[in-house]
Parts: structure tokens; sequence; C-alpha cells
């Protein structure tokens, strides 16, 4: 992709503007936090110190607005102490820039290796040391400087309370969290019902499974219908995939196959069912239909073999779904003795040494992270430094702008640079207006900036220009509670934030992170995963009694992590202009699909896995440690940009038959897996290939018959 279509893809995704689901009662409690906090501060205090205020309960806000299953009152708690003590340690040192500009790099490069710990902490990091840089300016002595830090952390806590003393929807992200996951295997149930082959995206089941780690605490305090549904969802999924793939399932034509299509949609039915129950909180009744559909005796005379067993254990299993997700009358309390199943939480301190590991993990030259925060680092120091040389005034915009625009991949960066400079102009204009006709005094800008706070709560999930319009409104107000006029404000700020945008979009040309040259890493490493994954697989057919089904549950969850990784990597390459380099567009969506279908066919094998008393398989050990072996050399073949080969594994499998491997399941399963690693192949050849030839076109006409290609 060219720099000129890059920065006009980029530029589009930054303006665009979507249509989430609002939550304005959410948005009213910390726009009320940031009301009690600014009205008591300035009644109490004065203006300077009601700004400082404001800030910290602002920006404490938006730490619990952020994608987190951490308490809230955590995140509060957190930005507003973390803000505190920058702001702090910035007065101590702003008197001497030399100084001042050394701190600013040091608290820089630490928000953006915060990345490492999650977009949460980077986005909490990078927000602290932008507001930091407005908030030094404010106190003129020491003793000053320690009360606007106390009345920064008195926000945060003031914030955290609210969070505590006015709950809106308690458990409402986890209630999402499920419902979302059981809706998207009633969605693959009903897409099998018209394409047997058809994949399934495991994101909202590692989303629930992210939202389902709880305390000992709250695993007492959790309502009841958030217990075990998660689980039944995560082992329906294979029943429906092997239920409908005709390869272990039933043929594509006939009475076998219009009972199954019945079956899938009864399975959807009961599955969004119990999504609407688990969402509202309260009983949805199960249509009789869907229940008669799934209990008829006739499924026993219509189906036969593994088709028979799915069908039987899908029922089984919907049973305990309706039941787990229905709640009880027992209201918000679950069941106190089932705490020994959750997924526990750890705490913030128990977090601690984990992130600090993954951060000195990513101090290296190649890490995106590492670069990022390089990068933020150097513009902060430059914005800075040219904003106090400019004759403007409020030179921290610059820095501002560009902190709160950057991030570790290029589309974000570029996108909200364009999008922040465009909300400014509107966010400037419009809070210009009103200041020219109402002239309202330290109270009218104080109540406007807290509307303003309030729309920028409600929005901020709509997009980033929208947001940045409101916060645009929000500094101009909150700056004229403080005695500044709005002529002092808007020209500087407009260019000194055209400055930053334009720093932050250069930063990342001349010391970028590209991703698209890391995409056969991320190939790699998923067919990796998946090979053990199907290994494990296989292993447990030779060995049933020895071989846990917990070693193939975590090898399912790595391939899971692989996948997102692949397809998040895959997303930011998108728009960059940058060349394939060895992974074209057309060879990449080919190899995601091969991979793909390799993983269901592991799962189709997972459905049928034998119990401790089936008699054992010895040629699955065999079929196991060669898929074993041959995804490893195939995954370093990918990452050394060669074709993987797999003549070792299809010798394995071409021998097999009914009689030597009696077992439907993994006899026709071995040989779709082999299949699925040919197609992953051939789609890496095509991709090496210049484009005519790989569209079946040969480049040049070759000279005689014997001089042409063989395919």
């Amino acid at each position: 992709m060219s720099w000129f279509r890059a920065l006009k893809a980029t530029a589009r995704a930054g303006l665009a503007v979507e249509r989430p689901k609002l939550e304005p009662f959410v948005a009213l409690r910390g726009a009320a936090g940031l009301a009690l906090v600014v009205g008591v501060s300035l009644a109490l205090f004065g203006p300077l110190v009601a700004v400082s205020s404001a800030f910290g309960a602002f920006q404490a806000a938006i730490a619990t607005f952020q994608r987190s299953w951490r308490p809230r009152p955590t995140l509060a708690l957190a930005s507003g102490a973390t803000l505190a003590v920058s702001t702090f340690l910035g007065y101590l040192t702003g008197a001497h820039l030399l100084l001042f500009l050394a701190l600013l790099v040091v608290w820089t490069f630490a928000a953006g290796m915060a990345w490492s710990a999650g977009p949460t902490t980077g986005i909490i990091a990078s927000s602290n040391v932008a507001i930091m840089l407005v908030t030094v300016t404010l106190p003129t002595s020491v003793a000053q400087a320690a009360g606007h830090a106390a009345v920064i952390l008195a926000g945060g806590v003031v914030q955290a309370a609210l969070v505590v003393l006015a709950p809106i929807r308690r458990w409402g992200a986890q209630r999402d969290a499920l419902a979302d996951a059981l809706a998207a295997v009633a969605d693959y149930a009903r897409r099998l019902r018209h394409d047997p082959l058809a994949l399934f995206d495991p994101a909202p089941l590692m989303t629930a499974r992210s939202a389902a780690a709880v305390s000992r605490r709250q695993a007492r305090r959790r309502p009841a219908e958030l217990h075990g549904a998660r689980g039944l969802a995560e082992r329906i999924r294979p029943v429906l995939a092997s239920l409908a793939d005709p390869a272990v399932g039933v043929p594509p034509d006939g009475p076998q196959r219009a009972r199954v299509d019945e079956l899938l949609a009864a399975a959807a039915t009961v599955l969004d069912t119990a999504a609407r129950a688990v969402r509202q909180g309260r009983p949805a009744p199960v249509p009789a239909g869907a229940l008669a559909a799934l209990r008829t005796p006739d499924t026993g005379a219509v189906l036969t073999g593994p088709a028979r067993r799915a069908a039987v254990r899908l029922a089984a299993l919907l049973d305990d779904v309706v039941e787990a997700a229905t709640p009880t009358d027992r209201g918000e309390v679950g069941d106190a003795g089932v705490t020994d199943d959750v997924r526990q939480r750890p705490t913030l301190v128990q977090l601690a040494p984990g992130a600090l590991r993954r951060a000195r993990g990513e101090l290296r030259p190649a890490s995106p992270v590492f670069r990022h925060a390089v990068r933020v680092s150097a513009v902060t120091a430059v914005g800075y430094a040219i904003g106090v040389l400019l004759p403007l005034g409020h030179g921290y915009w610059a820095p501002m702008a560009a902190v709160m625009a950057m991030r570790p991949d290029f589309t974000q960066t570029y996108g909200r640079s364009v999008a922040r400079f465009c909300g400014t102009l509107v966010g400037v204009a419009v809070a210009t207006g009103v200041v020219q006709g109402a002239h309202p005094g330290p109270w009218g800008s104080a109540a406007l900036a807290v509307v303003c706070a309030f729309g920028m709560y409600l929005l901020m999930r709509t997009g980033y220009v929208a947001a940045q319009a409101c916060v645009a409104a929000y500094v101009v107000f909150l700056l004229g509670t403080g005695g500044q006029e709005w002529t002092q404000t808007v020209p500087e700020r407009v260019v000194l934030t055209l400055l930053g945008g334009v720093l932050a979009m250069v930063s990342y040309a001349v010391y970028p992170a590209w991703e698209t040259p890391r995409l056969r890493t991320r190939l790699a490493d998923w067919l990796a995963a998946d090979g053990r994954y199907a290994a494990c697989v296989a292993a447990h057919y030779a060995h049933p009694r020895d071989r846990p089904p917990a070693e193939v549950r975590e090898a399912l969850l790595g391939t899971r992590d692989a996948r997102v990784a692949w397809q998040d990597a895959l997303e930011r390459a998108a728009h960059e202009p940058v060349r394939h380099r060895g992974l074209s567009r057309a060879a990449a969506t080919d190899a995601e699909h091969a991979l793909g279908q390799f993983g269901r066919v592991a799962m189709l094998m997972e459905a049928h896995l034998p119990d401790r008393h089936t008699t054992p398989l010895p040629v699955a050990a065999d079929l196991a440690e060669e898929l074993r072996r041959a995804t490893e050399q195939g995954a370093r073949a990918v990452r050394e940009r060669r074709t993987p080969r797999w003549d070792a594994l299809r010798a394995c499998v071409a021998g097999w038959d009914r009689e030597s491997v009696p077992d439907p399941v993994v006899r026709n399963g071995a040989r779709l897996l082999v299949a699925a690693l040919e197609e992953l192949s051939e789609a890496l050849a095509d991709g090496d290939r210049p484009p005519a030839e790989a569209a079946g076109k040969d480049p040049a006409p070759p000279l005689s018959p014997s001089a042409a290609p063989r395919r």
C-alpha cells in the first residue's frame, strides 16, 4: 500500500463514528463525581486548585471506563495516585528546563513501556503523562504543589467511592461477556446448517473466560447464572461441529442431514434463550418446539455412529445450559459453596512481578512496545522544547497532543492524530462561541466543563473524534474557570495540537515498528500451536487412561492465543505503507483459512475423545508424534520463508484403512488434517510467486513444450 492510500485509510478510520450501546447512567456518575470535586474545591480553595482537582477526577473517571475486569475503584485510585505523584515531581523539576525534560523523558518512556502490561495500563499511563504537563503549571510553591497533588488524589478517591456506593449494572460486564459467548455459539449452530465446514471465531469465548476470573470473595457473591454456562458453551461448540461435518457426521443429503439441521436450529434457539436470560438476569422461557426437537426419541432411529453420540451429548449439554443460565431466586448472591472450580484472579500487587517481567522482555530494539516508548519519549521532549521556544504560550499542548495520539501501531497513531486535530477544531470552535456569547464566570465555566465531561464519558466509545471534541471544549472551559481568557487558549491550542500530531506521525515514519514483516512469524506461531493441540488430541486416543483432558484444554487455549495474535497483526498490517515482503494479502487469507480448517478438524476429533475405558489405538501415538514434529518443522520453514513439506505425515496416514484404524473419527480426521496442511503449503507457495504466476498465468510464454514449468 502506498503512503497516500495508507494516510487516506487511517484518516478515514480515525474520523469514523460508531454506534455502540451508550451508558448514560455510568457517564452521569462520572460527571457527578467531577462536579462534586470541582464545586468543593472552587468554594474552599479557589479556581487554580479547582482546575487541578478537576483534572484528577476527570482522568480517574476515564480510567473506570477502560475495558478491564479489574475492580473499577482500583483503576480510579491508581490513576489518581500516579497523576498526583507525576504532578508533584514535575513541579519540583519544572523550574529547570533540562532537568524537567530529563524527568519527562524517563516518565514518558515508562508510560510507553506500560503498554506491555496491556492497553488499559498503557492508556492510563499515557493519559497521566499528558495531564501532568498541564497540572505542573498551576502551583507556585512546593507547598502548593503538594496541595495540588493531594486534591488530584482526592479526585481519584471520590470517583472510586462513587463506583462503590453507586454501582450500575453490578456484574453487567460479566453478564454481557457470557451472553455474547452463548449468542456466538448459537450463531455458529445456524451457520452450520448452511455451511457444515464453517469456522468459528473464538474471541467471544476468550472474552468470557477472561471475565470469569474472580477472587474468592467475588466467587461467593457472583450470581448463580454466571456459574458453569461458559464451560458448557465451550463443550457444545465441538459437538455442533462434529454433528454437522460430513466427514465424521452425516451425509450432505438425506433424512439424517434433515435431522441434523433440525437439531442445529433447536440448539441455536436454546442458546439464544440462555443468552437473554443471562444478559437480563431473569428467566427466559425456552420455546417448546426446540425442546421437543432435542428430546424426541426418533433421533436414535435416524442417526447412527458418531452422529448419534454427538446428538445425545448435545441434548444433555443444552439441558445443562438452560439450568445453569436460568437465574435463581437467590438474587445477586450465588452458591457460596461453588468456589473450588473458579478461575482465580490475582490482585494488582500479585500482577506487578509479571508486568515487570513482560516489560523487561520488551526491552529489545525489535519490540513494537520498546519502539513506541522510544518514539513517544523523544516526541514529548522535542514537542515540549519547541512549545517553550515558540512565542505562543501554553507550550505543553504540543507534547500533550502527541502523547494522547501515539499508540504502538501505525493505524491508531495516524488515525488518532487526524481525529485529534479535527476534534480539537470542532470543540474549540463550539466552546469559543459559547464563551463569547454567554461570558460565563468561574462557576459558569466550571458547570460547562462538567457538561462537556459528561458528553465525553457518554460518547467515548463512539469514536475518538467525537470524544476529542468534548475534551477540547472541556479544557477551554476549565482553563476559563482558572481565569484564562479564550483568546489566550484557542489559537495556541489549535497550532500546537497540529504540531503535536505532525510530530507523532513523523516519528512513526522515522522509527517505525511495522507489523507486516512479522506476519510470517505470527503465522508460524499459530501453526506450531495448532500442531501441539492436534497432537494432544491424537495422543489421547492412543492413551485414553494416561493423558488427562486438561492437557488438551491447555493446548486449545494456546491455539486461541496464537490465532488472536495473528488476526491482530493482520489487522494492524492492513493499512501499513509496506510491501508484503513474502506474504501477500491473498496468501495470508488462504493461509488463515487453511489453519482455521486444521484447528476445526482437531476440534472435531476432540469432540469424540474416548473415555478411560476405551480400547487404546496405537496408531494414534504415531500420528501424534508425527503431527508435533511436522508442525514444528513447518513453523520453522514458514519463519525462514520456505514452503513447508508434509511428506512424512502424509506417508504416516496413507496406509490407514478401516481394519487398521476402525475409529472413523481418527481415520477421517487425520486425512483432513493432512489436507489442511497441504492447503497451507499451497497458499504459501502461491504467495512466493509473482502475481501473474500465482494467478495461474505464466509470467512469460515458454520457449518450448519441454521448457514449460510443471505444476
